[in-house]
């Protein structure tokens, strides 16, 4: 029997109503997540990868809407849950870490006191336990003389520390599911190891299911179990990382991987990807949204993507594959 994944988003599509037209942002994603997986949702800025997260977590801008699709969560599709079913699960059993933990804390409250709120509100801590149990987190996400930091505020902190907090945040009840939105971004390159083996670490402790997004490949690669990569709202391509890196099928994907900066590449060595993302304020947006940008097209570019197989784990959605 195939084990049943601890997420699965089938033909999830997203459109934003704004003053210039509808933003057809996602158009039929699906992908999967398992217990103890991580998995790497990765593409150029726009390419929908946090409009997906937003969706699934139920927090997306008032101008969008799910116009389609499922985000099954332990038997529950989280995109039919009302806002109060799906406020339950956040935090509890779904969690996440923003792009920027300067604007997602609370610049004016404590940060041990954060940590604290999160342990009464989801994990079932007493006022009294709390502040005990937050410094505990401070304690498993390695920040120095926990009850110091506690006590001090976001703008006090550098931004490793404050991802640190929001890791911790994002932990503390020990969710099913975290998804990490760009995590490292602003980071050195110390720090982003230093986050990345810790998300790793808490994950594997806690059978945690993990999609982690960002736009560098390399990271993906390194920290990874599959990689889903996404151009301008299609999930294009889906494989190990290590299968995806030494043979993409997807053109796009071979674009990104000669875009990606690696140990010994030069930077002449590094070719960009020509054009750019197609407006998808569209009426007539092709079936294939990179097929402009595309140096295999063919006429039979302008049908529905199919989503083949290579192998058990590996999908392209491409008429013409490499």
């Amino acid at each position: 029997m195939t084990a049943v994944p601890a997420l699965a988003v089938e033909n999830l599509s997203v459109e934003f109503r704004t003053r210039s037209g509808v933003v057809k942002v996602l158009d039929q994603v699906s992908f999967s997540v398992d217990k103890g997986e991580t998995v790497a949702l990765v593409g150029e800025s726009g390419s929908g990868k946090s409009v997906t997260a937003f969706a699934v977590m139920g927090i997306l801008d008032p101008a969008g809407r799910v116009t389609s699709g499922k985000a099954t969560f332990g038997g529950t599709d989280l995109l039919a849950l009302s806002e109060r079913d799906l406020a339950e699960q956040r935090g509890r059993e779904l969690s996440m870490i923003f792009q920027n933990p300067r604007t997602a804390l609370n610049p004016i409250r404590k940060v041990g006191k954060q940590i604290a709120d999160v342990l009464v509100r989801h994990g079932g801590a007493t006022r009294n336990d709390a502040p005990r149990a937050a410094i505990e987190m401070l304690k498993k996400v390695r920040i120095p003389d926990p009850e110091r930091r506690a006590e001090a505020y976001p703008f006090e902190l550098s931004g490793g520390m404050c991802q640190r907090i929001m890791i911790a945040i994002a932990l503390a009840c020990r969710p099913a599911l975290l998804i990490a939105d760009e995590p490292t971004t602003g980071l050195d390159v110390t720090t982003q190891a230093v986050i990345m083996d810790l998300i790793g670490e808490l994950g594997r402790e806690a059978g945690m299911a993990t999609i982690f997004i960002t736009h560098d490949l390399a990271l993906a690669a390194e920290y990874c179990d599959r990689i889903v990569v996404m151009h301008a709202g299609h999930i294009v391509e889906a494989a190990p990382g290590r299968e995806l890196f030494a043979a993409p099928r997807h053109p796009y994907s071979a674009k990104l991987l000669a875009a990606t900066p690696g140990e010994t590449a030069s930077l002449a060595e590094l070719a960009s990807i020509p054009g750019g993302l197609p407006d998808l304020r569209r009426a007539d947006l092709p079936a294939c949204r990179y097929s402009s940008r595309c140096e295999r097209r063919i006429e039979t570019c302008t049908q529905p993507l199919p989503h083949r197989a290579i192998n058990a784990r590996h999908t392209v959605a491409c008429w013409n594959p490499l």
